[in-house]
C-alpha cells in the first residue's frame, strides 16, 4: 500500500533574540490511506510544528522550513506556489487545532465559520453553505443544529466549540485529518465522546487521521502505529501493541512506567509513581550527544559524543539510540 503524505528529513528552525532555535531536526515518518499514526511526546518536544509544517503554516519570520520535503500523493507541498496550496489546505489536508476558543472568530456565529469553507472550496451561495453547515453540525452530534449555528463562541461549551472545530475540519471530507491536541480541557466524559466522534467520521469518510498528543491513552485508544518525539526530533516508530508492549528507547519506556496504574494500588502496592529524572534541557542548548543523554539511567560515553541516528531495529520498529545501534 502505497503512503499518501511522506515526510523526509524535515527540519524548522526559529529565529529569536537569544539566538536559533531547532525545533525540528531531519524527521520524517509516513501516512498510510484509513490509519491512525499517533505522535506523541511532552510540550515543546515539536509535535504541534510538525502539524503546522505540513499545512505549511509556519510564521515566517521568526520559523522556517530549512530542509527536507512533504510529499502529499507525489507532490511536494513545500514546492506548491500559494494559490496551489491554498486548494490542498482544508480541502484534501484538514487540521483539528489545539484550543477552539482561539481558534474560532468571537465575532462570526459557528454556522457562518462552518459555511465559509464550503464558499471558500466548493464555490457554494451563501444560502446553499449555511444548509450544509447546519447538516455537518447535525452530523458531529451538535444537538439543535439549526440553532446552534446562530450562536457565537462564547455562547458555547468547550465540548461543543470541539465539535464545531470537527465540522470546519470535515466540512470538505478531506484525505487526511490533523488532530492537534483535539482533547486538551475537556473533562474526561467529553473527552472520549470526541474521540469516539473521530474515529466514526474517520470510518465512514475513509480518511486518515494523524491524532497528536501528550496523553498515551488517548494514542492506546486511537492509533495504529506511533511516533515518539523528544526535542525535535523521532526517538522510536512502531505499531502501537509494540511501544506499549515493548518499548526500546529509554524515554519512551520512561513515558510507560510514569503511568498511573489504578490495579496496583488496589493490590496494596505502595509503590511511588515512578517518573523521568531531570528537566527538558533548553533548546538553545542542548547536550552534545542523544538529547536525552542527561535524563537517561542508560548513559553510555558515546551517548554524551555522538547522536545515535533514528535506525530500524526490527521489523517496523525504529528507534534513536546507542543501545540499539550497531554503532
Amino acid at each position: 500500500m502505497n503512503a499518501i503524505l511522506k515526510i523526509k528529513d524535515l527540519s524548522v528552525v526559529f529565529h529569536t533574540f537569544e539566538g536559533k532555535i531547532q525545533a525540528l531536526d531531519r524527521i520524517g515518518f509516513e501516512v498510510f490511506p484509513g490509519e491512525t499514526m499517533g505522535i506523541v511526546g511532552e510540550s515543546g518536544c515539536g509535535k504541534s510544528v510538525t502539524s503546522l509544517a505540513i499545512l505549511r503554516l509556519i510564521p515566517t519570520p521568526p520559523g522556517e522550513i530549512t530542509n527536507g520535503s512533504i510529499d502529499y500523493r507525489g507532490t511536494d507541498i513545500l514546492s506548491l506556489p500559494p494559490s496551489a496550496m491554498r486548494t490542498v489546505r482544508g480541502q484534501k489536508i484538514s487540521m483539528i487545532f489545539q484550543e477552539p476558543m482561539t481558534s474560532l472568530s468571537p465575532v462570526f456565529t459557528v454556522g457562518e465559520q462552518v459555511s465559509e469553507v464550503y464558499r471558500q472550496h466548493k464555490k457554494l451561495k451563501r444560502r446553499e453553505a449555511m444548509e450544509q453547515s447546519i447538516e455537518m453540525l447535525k452530523k458531529v452530534n451538535i444537538p439543535e443544529p439549526q440553532k446552534v449555528s446562530r450562536y457565537y463562541p462564547h455562547e458555547m461549551s468547550g465540548g461543543m466549540r470541539q465539535r464545531a472545530m470537527i465540522a470546519m475540519a470535515l466540512a470538505c471530507k478531506p484525505e487526511l485529518l490533523i488532530a492537534d491536541e483535539p482533547t486538551t480541557a475537556l473533562d474526561v466524559t467529553i473527552q472520549a465522546q470526541v474521540i469516539d466522534l473521530i474515529k466514526g467520521l474517520q470510518k465512514e469518510m475513509g480518511m486518515s487521521v494523524i491524532f497528536i498528543t501528550h496523553d498515551l491513552g488517548v494514542v492506546a485508544h486511537t492509533a495504529k502505529r506511533v511516533v515518539v518525539m523528544y526535542m525535535g526530533r523521532i526517538v522510536e516508530e512502531a505499531f502501537a501493541g509494540e511501544i506499549f508492549g515493548a518499548p526500546l528507547h529509554p524515554y519512551t519506556q520512561g513515558l510507560m512506567y510514569s503511568i498511573p496504574r489504578i490495579g496496583e494500588k488496589l493490590r496494596g502496592a505502595k509503590q511511588p509513581l515512578k517518573e523521568i529524572k531531570g528537566v527538558v534541557p533548553s533548546l538553545l542548548k542542548l547536550p552534545q550527544g542523544c538529547k536525552f543523554s542527561d535524563r537517561c539511567g542508560h548513559v553510555m560515553e558515546v551517548c554524551r559524543q555522538r547522536e545515535p541516528e533514528l535506525t530500524m531495529v526490527e521489523k517496523d520498529h525504529r528507534c534513536r539510540c546507542w543501545l540499539h545501534s550497531a554503532g
